[in-house]
């Protein structure tokens, strides 16, 4: 029996957004499925249920996740709480693991409070340090056009939503940086034959174009965590001083 991969969508979002990546998979011989959740409407721990018993209905002997943004918390979340043998390997896509600064701008903005809905919650939780068992991948994009773009201009190399830095997990086997947004990712033919690649064989294709190095893969502890931590929180902070002078500005 083929294997199965469950595509779980980000923020905003439903299933249909993840057709295009379930065709193309699906034609290289998995047993693809979409996994939709109301993403601002419930909790992480929520979701992570309902994708359990998603994957506790299905039938194929190994079972494969590939997660977008938001999707790829849910996932995490999901084999933290929940075990389930048949796991084989996951791939995120634009992930932010270790924090969200654009999510926690936009909280902050007019009307962000209800644009997020209780996923608001979810970005001032992070970081998430669970190491999960099975091998995992990451595709970051370096493109930065998009929510983050709009609100501040992120530091550093980003997607438009979620920084590089972001999207370090704990255990990770492997990580590819490709030339694209965070929405872009969904259209790619590129991230399409990336994210099979690693499903295949626990690896990425790289190809010299967009590869990101990083020392002794699988093993990323967090040593440079303090660090981050400062930049992130600083960066913040001098981000919504700004926003603050300009709201006192208006109301005068």
């Amino acid at each position: 029996m083929r294997a199965a991969v469950i595509l779980v969508h980000g923020l905003w979002m439903g299933g249909w957004i993840m057709q295009g990546l379930r065709l193309q998979l699906a034609r290289r011989g998995y047993a693809a499925y979409t996994f939709s959740y109301a993403s601002h409407a419930q909790s992480l721990d929520e979701h992570a249920q309902r994708l359990a018993a998603r994957i506790g209905a299905l039938q194929e002997p190994v079972i494969h996740l590939v997660g977008h943004s938001l999707g790829g918390l849910v996932i995490l979340r999901c084999l933290r709480n929940h075990c389930e043998q048949r796991i084989g390997r996951v791939v995120l896509m634009g992930t932010p693991v270790r924090a969200c600064m654009a999510g926690r701008r936009l909280e902050n903005r007019f009307a962000g409070k209800r644009l997020l809905g209780a996923s608001r919650d979810i970005w001032r939780s992070l970081p998430e340090t669970f190491r999960p068992r099975c091998e995992l991948g990451v595709i970051a994009g370096s493109h930065p056009w998009g929510l983050g773009r709009m609100l501040l201009r992120l530091p550093g190399t980003n997607d438009g939503v979620v920084r590089l830095e972001e999207t370090e997990v704990a255990g990770m086997r492997d990580r590819v940086v490709l030339p694209l947004s965070h929405s872009g990712m969904l259209a790619s033919a590129q991230v399409a034959r990336e994210v099979a690649a690693f499903l295949e064989r626990g690896a990425f294709d790289h190809k010299d174009r967009g590869a990101f190095d990083h020392k002794d893969r699988g093993a990323f502890d967090y040593k440079d965590r303090g660090a981050f931590d400062r930049e992130y929180s600083g960066a913040l902070e001098h981000k919504e001083r700004g926003s603050l002078r300009l709201q006192a500005r208006g109301e005068r």
